[in-house]
């Protein structure tokens, strides 16, 4: 079994940054890999970022040069770092854990089969 632990939503000024972090906790599968997807009320979930165990990155295009995810040092937390954020970055954001090997530049939610319960991102002024 998987439990993903989000942290670090909230409300956030535009142009402001935030940092969101997860960390999984797994006792019988490894961790290959992990992400940051996001829901708008009445939209489908739409990726974010994701990283490989080998570190290999996929950013959506709409947040490429903005976003940064990064793992820890312990290889099952994954943070989320976002900079210059607009409204239109508003959602809730959730983490997510791949169990199985999975190509990353091709990566969508169905290679991710552990979630968090997610973390609320409301950029306003």
């Amino acid at each position: 079994q998987v439990h993903l632990t989000e942290s670090g939503g909230g409300l956030v000024q535009p142009g402001g940054s935030l940092t969101l972090s997860c960390t999984a906790s797994s006792s019988i599968f490894p961790i290959l890999g992990m992400g940051w997807f996001r829901q708008e009320p009445g939209k489908q979930r739409d990726l974010v970022a994701v990283i490989s165990q080998g570190d290999n990155i996929k950013y959506a295009d709409s947040v490429k040069g903005r976003f940064a995810i990064s793992r820890g040092n312990d290889q099952n937390t994954v943070h989320l770092h976002m900079n210059s954020l607009n409204p239109e970055d508003t959602a809730v954001y959730y983490c997510a854990a791949a169990l199985r090997p999975f190509l990353v530049l091709s990566a969508t939610q169905d290679d991710f089969e552990a979630w968090g319960q997610g973390t609320q991102v409301t950029v306003s002024s």
